[in-house]
């Protein structure tokens, strides 16, 4: 049974770093790709980065030039590099699997960005 676990939110002041961990347990077959995603209090859940097994990247555009999406050799572990964090970040983060029988979450990690 796959699992996928979130890790590194918590709170920052505005223009600091956080770098969200997260980790699969469990055999995943054929990833086309893995993506972190946030909800925020009140609105919908929405995609922040995406990252394909050949390495192609995809960001929301308020995130370009920021955050930074990478994954391990093993493809077992992905990570957000999040710099220059301004409140409008203030979200639970949520890790994705896309995977050829479907998708997998995870179940968040906290960001609060305070100003």
């Amino acid at each position: 049974q796959v699992q996928l676990v979130e890790s590194g939110g918590g709170l920052v002041q505005a223009g600091g770093s956080l770098r969200l961990s997260c980790t699969a347990s469990g055999i995943i077959f054929r990833i086309n790709y893995m993506g972190w995603y946030r909800q925020a209090p009140g609105k919908q859940r929405e995609l922040v980065a995406t990252i394909t097994t050949t390495g192609n990247t995809n960001y929301q555009d308020s995130v370009k030039g920021r955050f930074t999406i990478s994954t391990n050799t093993a493809r077992n572990t992905v990570y957000l590099q999040m710099n220059s964090l301004k409140p409008e970040d203030t979200a639970l983060y949520y890790c994705k699997y896309n995977v050829y029988t479907g998708e997998y979450w995870g179940k968040g990690t906290l960001v609060t960005v305070s100003s």
